[in-house]
């Protein structure tokens, strides 16, 4: 590792969000993709752990599987044995003090690097990947595996150059600084399935602050990591800052939580888990070197509420995006809707007539609106709260699964009387929106039912023509989602315009794809230097009594 040896104030790159491929007919990038993803279907890569830029195969490994067709097998991918984890320790260990003393103009040319990368060269292998892996259908895999990544790397880089510029007011005869290090330990970063991009941004808005990381990416989305890994290595990422260590998420983490050595966890995943890690964490505060960095986004059960002044049909296609698109597997997909009485036989009607033309299958059809859930577990979870509702709701769309070649749930919607009925409080993460019809008279009473029905504060959205009404559910809601829209699904957030975290039981809202996140990972020295320092031990007022 080296540091580029510039005297001069290095200004960055102009920093824009990535602009969306249409992928329409006719175009390269359709041409380009279709092809990429024919000869993936044909590849099978085995995929091993990374520590210290080592290549390990363990010989305990797992299959990856296409949700969409199960039968097929994407990659066979090395799990993690107790001694990897010890030696992806080590290796963070060995190179975190050189990768601190990089400058940080030099490690943030690695993530602009990759981001360049993505958005040409690497753009429809990682977006092949991310449709095979994970069902995205190709909208939905660029603005995950290719859109939000890039975003994610040249805006972090952005918002590190605005924190390092905060530095504090100088005196006469004296220079105050900060210097911004990096944590005194290791990053646990923990990755889920469903985006892509989250992958590519918990490991490496540490290592952009100079922390090096250990990575445990989901089984469930190996694929689009691997290639995700290979292009961080390729823009030159540095062996030893990122470790790339799948496999049983108990055996790591109690592994990684029981070292001295460990400095924070960026984490996204369920709530349950989360708890369980800050319990620990918690029990081993006395073995620890430092206090460590707890960051996590979890759960939700994300809202949408109308109000009688809304339109109808901006409701019904809010429901329809927010609820179905990636089969509601996002973080913030729409989950409940509370809709007046005037407005729900529109809202309803509309609904349903686009779920009936929604087509769903393989995302390698390009006609398809939808694809499988992930796996099996999710497929059961979710095949039980459809038999849930079927008893004690009324199920208005959907509510049919098959699983006969991949891990197809219908997009459903489902009405019922009860404020407080499960499907309206518990978490689903599938293609399964509830709705709650109220009295127009009962605006007010329904905001608050909105705010205290769930634990989750993530997102949420409220459909409103009447500003009074607007002004209400901001008052009303204010602590009910990280992330608010005003007549427009709760789903979609961008880097750079909408810094994305909840909080109550959905996180610790450092708000990923920020500066805040980014504070998370430096531990700041206060510097002073005085320029002449005195001699004379005695104050002016001892001269005299």
């Amino acid at each position: 590792m080296s540091s580029f040896p510039s005297t001069g104030i290095r200004r960055l790159p102009p920093t824009v969000n990535e602009p969306i491929k249409s992928y329409a007919p006719g175009t390269p990038e359709r041409a380009e993709l279709k092809a990429r993803l024919a000869a993936m279907e044909t590849e099978c890569p085995d995929i091993p752990l990374v520590i210290g830029g080592k290549e390990i195969r363990t010989g305990i490994t797992s299959k990856a599987t296409s949700p969409h067709k199960h039968g097929h097998v994407t990659a066979t991918w090395h799990r993690a044995r107790p001694e990897d984890v010890h030696a992806a320790i080590k290796a963070s260990n060995d190179a975190r003090k050189e990768w601190a003393s990089w400058k940080w103009e030099d490690r943030a040319g690695v993530l602009l690097t990759a981001a360049d990368l993505l958005s040409g060269p690497h753009r429809a292998t990682l977006n092949a990947a991310t449709m095979l892996g994970q069902s995205k259908t190709v909208f939905q895999a660029e603005i995950d595996s290719a859109c939000e990544i890039i975003d994610f790397w040249r805006f972090n880089v952005q918002f590190a150059e605005q924190l390092f510029h905060e530095q504090p007011i100088s005196g006469p005869g004296m220079w105050n600084q900060t210097d911004y290090r990096g944590l005194e330990g290791f990053v646990y970063a923990i990755s889920p399935f469903n985006f892509t991009a989250i992958g590519a941004n918990l490991p490496t808005a540490p290592a952009l602050m100079g922390c090096t990381t250990v990575w445990k990416p989901a089984g469930t989305a190996i694929l689009s990591a691997w290639y995700t890994l290979q292009l961080l290595h390729e823009a030159g990422m540095p062996p030893g800052v990122i470790n790339f260590v799948p496999g049983d998420a108990a055996t790591i983490t109690d592994i990684l939580l029981a070292d001295r050595d460990f400095g924070g966890v960026h984490f996204t995943g369920s709530t349950a888990v989360f708890n369980s890690m800050w319990k620990t964490i918690g029990a081993n505060m006395g073995t620890y070197k430092s206090y460590p960095r707890i960051v996590g986004e979890t759960g939700g059960k994300d809202f949408l509420v109308a109000h009688p002044s809304a339109d109808a049909a901006a409701v019904a296609v809010a429901i329809v995006r927010g609820g179905y698109e990636y089969q509601g597997q996002k973080c913030s997909a729409l989950s409940r809707a509370y809709i007046p009485k005037s407005l729900w036989p529109e809202v309803r009607d509309r609904a349903l007539a686009m779920i009936a033309e929604i087509k769903m299958g393989d995302p390698n059809d390009f006609r398809n609106f939808m694809g499988a859930v992930i796996d099996k577990k999710a497929y059961t979870r979710i095949a039980g709260y459809l038999a849930d509702a079927k008893k004690n709701a009324t199920v208005l769309a959907g509510g049919g699964c098959d699983d006969t070649t991949g891990w197809f749930v219908q997009p459903t919607l489902i009405q019922t009387d009860d404020p407080s009925y499960r499907l309206l409080c518990e978490e689903i993460f599938g293609p399964v929106v509830t709705a709650y019809v109220y009295d127009d008279a009962k605006w007010l009473e329904t905001l608050q039912t909105v705010d205290q029905t769930s634990p989750y504060a993530l997102t949420g959205c409220v459909f409103a023509r009447d500003k009074d009404a607007v002004a209400d559910a901001h008052r009303e809601l204010r602590n009910a989602a990280g992330n608010f829209y005003v007549n427009d699904k709760p789903t979609g957030a961008t880097v750079g315009q909408q810094p994305f975290g909840g909080a109550r039981a959905s996180g610790t809202n450092d708000k990923a794809g920020s500066k805040l996140n980014l504070t998370r990972w430096v531990s700041a020295r206060t510097v002073k230097e005085t320029f002449v320092p005195p001699v004379e031990w005695r104050y002016p007022f001892m001269s005299a009594e």
